[in-house]
């Protein structure tokens, strides 16, 4: 028999679904984005706003539904554009049914965001036109040209980032220093470019630096710069811990600047990380004016990483907390109370353990302390190691000198830079040989078990060299400061000085007898009997 085939016409739009009868006009949207917020951009922004608005409305049958923008806005990633992102989720919606749009580049110059967003829009009937290419992508060809055309704009983009980043790092070899001048607090940009400092914030910073050598905590600071009105770098009335340890860690205060401490890993994201040594950085010193001196910024990290090492038992409610330290049991003095509340009020200072019996220790038998018992034996340990003041200054350079000789650790870690290099080179050539010829296998990871521990042996000595060349870095500049410091304070002390004790002590041990051992910064210990 004879075959019989008749064609059954098409009723419906194939990405719409809508009949292909319907005469309904078509919902159509604009976007228009720029990348910059620039008065040029802007004057780019407001034309394209004009003109897709007007093409819009000019073709009899497409409706008007709004022209969707973003200002200032990359389009290397759609996460932060709240104008497209909107336009998405309103085609999604169905209240769209074309978006217009300049160019594949406006729409996003990353090729795996527009493919997707592009595939999603026509899954939900949404044609999207771009004017430039000619490019509808309900057409066989659309999705291929958008393809070609995204990966050119992504280029671009790739280009374009490269262009600035070598910019940035040409400044910075120049030694052009930058900084975020409305988040950050002391100074100004001045005419030339050169920062200068801004006296009423400098107030405040200098003020942060004295309460943290005063021995208040980053935590003390912010409270009472919140009690005081003060706002925040950026202008706000609540302060973080994270802004006081930034300020107090950052060499700009003291007229350096070391540039590049961050980096852009990837162009698309604008993902930053902290620089640990992946690319080159300058320091730059005496780049501007400084607002602290670099002795009292020394002094500052010297007591940042002395509070870090004394992590959990540091306080910061007294120049005195977590530098009584109790003979007995090795727990931190703390400041007590009694009678709080009538007229024999009293500040003492006793072991924080005494009563502790969580600790499992025995009662500790050393004796609990008042302020001016401890001020009067520091005035005695003191005027005791400053009577050989000339022979202590000698000790202490030769200390320093011998400090400062890192020749014996850079060796170290040099040696075992090319040790690791040269197992980690044997590692490949044994996977090498295992993959090109047949092998006992248990032989093979017997051989490589071994080469992995000779690795790992090399990479822990490395860490531990550069933790000792770390430990010498700090103590000689504890004892550089210490000497700076010696130099400037009188032979004698005939009364009570809290700058001397924040200065030079590092910590004083107390005895069961009431005699303390006062231990200053350079190391030297003084032993002071009870009265």
């Amino acid at each position: 028999m004879a075959k019989s085939i008749t064609m059954i016409p098409q009723t419906r739009n194939l990405f719409t679904a809508s009949p292909i009868t319907s005469v309904r006009k078509r919902r159509v949207a604009g976007y228009a984005r720029v990348s910059t917020d620039s008065d040029e951009q802007f004057t780019s922004y407001e034309a394209q706003v004009d003109y897709y608005t007007n093409y819009i409305k000019s073709n009899p049958d497409w409706e008007f539904v709004t022209v969707y923008t973003d200002e200032g806005i990359s389009g290397t990633n759609t996460k932060h554009r709240d104008g497209f992102n909107r336009m998405i989720e309103d085609a999604l919606a169905g209240k769209i049914d074309l978006i217009v749009t300049k160019s594949v580049s406006r729409f996003a110059r990353n090729t795996v965001d527009s493919l997707v967003t592009i595939r999603k829009l026509k899954e939900h009937g949404c044609e999207c036109y771009f004017e430039k290419e000619g490019i509808f992508t309900f057409d066989s060809k659309g999705e291929l040209l958008i393809t070609i055309m995204s990966s050119l704009a992504q280029e671009e983009s790739r280009s374009i980032s490269e262009n600035v980043i070598w910019g940035q790092r040409k400044r910075f070899a120049d030694g052009k220093v930058c900084m975020p001048y409305s988040h950050f607090l002391g100074y100004d940009k001045g005419e030339d470019g050169i920062p200068v400092i801004n006296e009423s914030e400098a107030a405040i910073v200098r003020l942060i630096y004295r309460l943290f050598l005063d021995g208040k905590t980053p935590f003390g600071i912010c409270q009472q710069l919140e009690e005081m009105e003060i706002k925040t770098p950026a202008g706000k009335k609540k302060w973080c811990q994270s802004t006081i340890i930034s300020i107090l860690s950052n060499e700009k205060y003291k007229g350096d600047a070391l540039l590049q401490k961050t980096f852009t890993v990837d162009f698309l994201t604008k993902t930053k990380k902290k620089n640990e040594g992946e690319i080159q950085q300058y320091y730059v010193e005496g780049s501007h004016e400084a607002i602290i001196t670099p002795e009292e910024f020394d002094m500052v990290q010297a007591e940042l990483l002395r509070r870090k090492r004394a992590g959990r038992s540091y306080s910061g409610n007294s120049i005195f907390a977590s530098k009584l330290i109790c003979a007995d049991c090795g727990g931190t003095y703390g400041q007590k109370v009694w009678h709080s509340t009538d007229t024999y009020r009293k500040v003492i200072w006793r072991c924080n353990r005494k009563f502790d019996k969580k600790s499992g220790l025995p009662r500790c038998d050393t004796p609990t302390l008042d302020e001016e018992t401890i001020k009067r034996m520091f005035l005695k340990a003191y005027n005791t190691i400053m009577g050989s003041r000339e022979q202590l200054l000698e000790d202490c350079e030769i200390m320093r000198q011998t400090l400062a000789d890192y020749s014996e650790q850079d060796r170290a870690i040099d040696a075992l830079n090319e040790e690791i290099e040269v197992v980690a080179e044997m590692v490949k050539a044994q996977v090498r040989d295992n993959a090109s010829r047949a092998q006992s296998q248990d032989e093979y990871s017997k051989k490589r078990e071994a080469l992995v521990q000779r690795y790992e042996t090399a990479c822990a000595e490395l860490e531990r060299q550069k933790q000792e060349k770390l430990l010498r870095i700090a103590k000689e500049r504890d004892i550089r400061l210490f000497i700076a410091n010696l130099k400037t304070q009188p032979l004698a002390l005939q009364q009570w000085d809290e700058q001397v004790w924040t200065q030079l002590m590092d910590s004083a041990v107390v005895f069961r007898n009431g005699s303390i051992e006062f231990t200053f910064k350079n190391g030297q210990k003084a032993l002071v009997e009870a009265d």
